[in-house]
């Protein structure tokens, strides 16, 4: 006998391939529990602050829509970041802005990755070869990956466009999610704070920046018979190939409909995951109309209180 997720499944890739949307009523039952998975730079700060953050500003956006949120629901609020922060002190692993200043040796797997992730965002925000050029100047040394010169070209070239994310942010930003994408142990450690607090219950499953990477990749392997009427990641930069390739080869997690949302003037999140960047099926929903206020474009409070995604989430969870 087919059971009635596999019906619904079945319906939304209909739905998918036709263009169409399902009414999320007719997808799954309303989720009685609402996980959320944050991004990085939360290293310190207490848990319970963080949780409120997001509850208060997911609440505002669901006022805006003539919505609220039921206090029946189940909230569960992972927190890695102390382990994440814990684990990029013991890599070591130099940012080029250390190579230049403290001669560090470089860590050519982690260059090579920046360097792919930078190069992705220089291209989708319509960044020149002659900017990164202007930056690099008159040096002599070959441009290419391996040399930290010109990695560093290509993000001042970024960060003189004003996306929000300077230099040395956004060279923290890819080594917190290399290490994370790249490093077995750290992965799982991390996988299993999230995983630990995600169970069988109706839930819908909310992905900040490099959480909803994590998220991802919970949801993906965990073995479960999870019931996920939405996941829904914003600020995602699972769409940028470097990041991408780490999770090869690429399934759509067992959740009954996806949701990306993202600022487009959002550096780390420029690409969505539609089948050009991230080939999955049932194909993601990508919402490109958040005009996130947070000075990096990419913050938290940016994301939940735009009503579409507010709205996405709310009339998932039950009344």
């Amino acid at each position: 006998m087919i059971d009635r997720r596999t019906v619904l499944r079945f319906a939304s890739s209909l739905a998918a391939a036709s263009g169409a949307s399902l009414p999320l009523s007719s997808r799954a039952d309303p989720a009685s529990k609402l996980l959320l998975v944050h991004g990085r730079a939360q290293g310190g700060r207490a848990p319970a602050d963080i949780q409120e953050e997001w509850m208060a500003t997911l609440r505002s956006g669901a006022r805006a829509i003539g919505k609220s949120l039921s206090t029946s629901v189940e909230v569960a609020f992972p927190y890695y970041a102390d382990v994440l922060d814990r684990y990029a002190q013991q890599a070591s692993i130099p940012l080029t802005a250390d190579i230049q200043a403290r001669g560090e040796p470089q860590n050519d797997e982690f260059l090579v990755f920046q360097a792919q992730f930078a190069e992705a965002i220089r291209q989708r925000a319509g960044i020149t070869d002659d900017e990164v050029d202007v930056e690099y100047g008159a040096n002599p040394k070959p441009r290419g990956p391996l040399n930290w010169q010109w990695v560093q070209a290509i993000l001042r070239a970024i960060d003189k466009r004003g996306g929000g994310f300077n230099q040395a942010t956004l060279e923290v930003f890819t080594r917190d999610v290399f290490i994370y994408a790249t490093r077995a142990g750290v992965r799982d450690e991390i996988d299993r704070i999230v995983g630990a607090q995600l169970t069988e219950k109706p839930t819908v499953v909310v992905g900040h920046s490099l959480g909803s990477v994590v998220a991802y990749n919970v949801l993906r392997t965990d073995r479960r018979r999870l019931r996920v009427p939405l996941f829904v990641t914003v600020g995602s930069p699972l769409a940028v190939r470097a990041v991408r390739d780490q999770f090869r080869p690429l399934r759509s997690p067992p959740v009954d409909a996806w949701f990306n949302a993202f600022d487009t003037r959002d550096v780390v999140a420029l690409y969505p995951l539609d089948d050009a960047n991230f080939p999955v099926r049932p194909v993601v929903d990508n919402y490109d109309k958040v005009r996130n206020a947070t000075e990096n474009r990419h913050g938290i409070v940016g994301y939940l209180n735009d009503s579409e995604v507010a709205g996405h989430i709310v009339k998932a969870l039950k009344e």
